[in-house]
């Protein structure tokens, strides 16, 4: 399955670049879990963060970030099976879990309840 990983990014880090380096680091290694178990992950994190720069936003957060950031993630699950939930309190990633359900998704909470493939 093509499987979204959905974690916090802003959310608890004051948007200190090293806090959020560890939450996409969080959400990576969640993402080798699901590689080695036979799934292909995708991150919102991985597909908007390049585009951002490239679109040149100067903060997280500012107007460009927003465009982007969010739209890109919700527009990458509708191409997905299902969505891993992982980490903390997240707004985004709780309305990825959202749309998911909406969808018809599944939505796990760890590598393990995942059936393989």
């Amino acid at each position: 399955m093509m499987i979204l990983v959905a974690g916090p990014y802003r959310s608890g880090t004051g948007d200190d670049p090293a806090l959020l380096r560890a939450n996409v680091d969080a959400m990576n290694d969640a993402a080798v879990g699901l590689f080695r178990a036979g799934h292909l992950p995708v991150t919102g994190e991985a597909l908007a963060l390049p585009l951002i720069e490239r679109a040149g936003s100067a903060a997280v957060g500012d107007p460009v970030f927003d465009e982007i950031f969010h739209p890109i993630s919700a527009r990458l699950l509708a191409r997905c099976d299902a969505v891993l939930r992982i980490g903390g309190p997240s707004t985004g990633a709780d309305e990825m879990v959202a749309q998911a359900r909406t969808e018809g998704k599944p939505v796990y909470t760890s590598v393990t309840d995942i059936p393989a493939p």
